[in-house]
């Protein structure tokens, strides 16, 4: 038997008229038509190229959406670097005008317009940010120029400099505050 499930001996005894007669056993095994994709399709795994999404009705055009829900001009604009949840970071973050912390950041100084430590986010270290928002663990110094907000699960530990501080009940700072006077 060869390695196509035919017998030799079949094979050897086939005359030249019926060699190419097709059996019963390969109309079986015929291949689907292939069909060439649509010139405005994407590749499977791809994403969909600008403009070229369905519409459907109440869900934002893909233009307009961010990885954390509908984009305003005024995120989508600046330089944002996330730290996903179960994802850890050392060292120094250069030219990053948002920081969203999810998971854990051990940083020297990092200077950014706007920090976000989540729920699930640590921060260890020094920031100077515009503002601040806590919801996780910060551990360190934290100099917001504009607003420190302090969400109910957020806990700030070491120093908090602020110009304006909201913290909301259940909130925690351990340790020590200054509010920053004039322009800061």
């Amino acid at each position: 038997m060869s390695i196509f499930g035919r017998k030799k001996e079949d094979s050897a005894d086939a005359t030249p008229e019926t060699a190419n007669v097709p059996t019963q056993r390969d109309s079986e095994l015929t291949m689907p038509t292939y069909r060439a994709p649509a010139a405005n399709s994407t590749p499977m795994g791809m994403p969909p190229k600008p403009g070229t999404a369905p519409v459907r009705p109440g869900v934002p055009a893909p233009s307009a959406m961010t990885a954390r829900g509908p984009a305003t001009a005024n995120t989508t604009e600046r330089r944002t670097l996330i730290v996903g949840r179960g994802i850890s970071l050392q060292g120094t973050v250069a030219d990053a005008e948002r920081l969203v912390v999810e998971g854990t950041v051990e940083s020297a100084m990092i200077q950014a317009a706007e920090l976000s430590v989540a729920q699930t986010g640590v921060f260890r270290g020094e920031v100077q940010v515009e503002d601040a928002e806590i919801a996780g663990l910060f551990d360190g110094t934290v100099t917001a120029r504009g607003s420190l907000t302090i969400r109910a699960t957020g806990k700030v530990k070491g120093m908090a400099r602020y110009k304006k501080l909201t913290v909301e009940e259940g909130g925690q700072i351990v340790g020590s505050m200054e509010m920053l006077q004039g322009e800061g």
